[in-house]
């Protein structure tokens, strides 16, 4: 009966090690989860920082102004303009 009482006790510490451990891995694993979910969310935020300046620097005013300045082109007057139709041939 002694070695029978001993044997339990050994079972049931290593059974108290092992509940032990499985928490502490959930403990770590739940830290990190909530870390890349920050991550995540700070990344949701730097692409739509991204989206805003892209629209921006994309914009028609934006090109036309550049278009402008940097390389010097205008307007054609009205006379040198053409409107073509798809469906008709010149």
């Amino acid at each position: 009966m002694r070695q029978m009482d001993i044997a339990l006790a050994a079972v049931l510490m290593v059974c108290a090690l092992a509940v032990v451990n499985a928490q502490h891995r959930a403990r770590t694993m739940f830290v990190e989860l909530e870390a890349l979910k920050k991550e995540a969310r700070n990344q949701e935020v730097e692409w739509g920082k991204l989206q805003l300046e892209q629209g921006t620097l994309t914009s028609h005013a934006r090109v036309e102004a550049m278009a402008k300045t940097q390389l010097g082109l205008t307007t054609p007057p009205l006379d040198r303009i053409w409107l073509i139709d798809a469906g008709v041939q010149p």
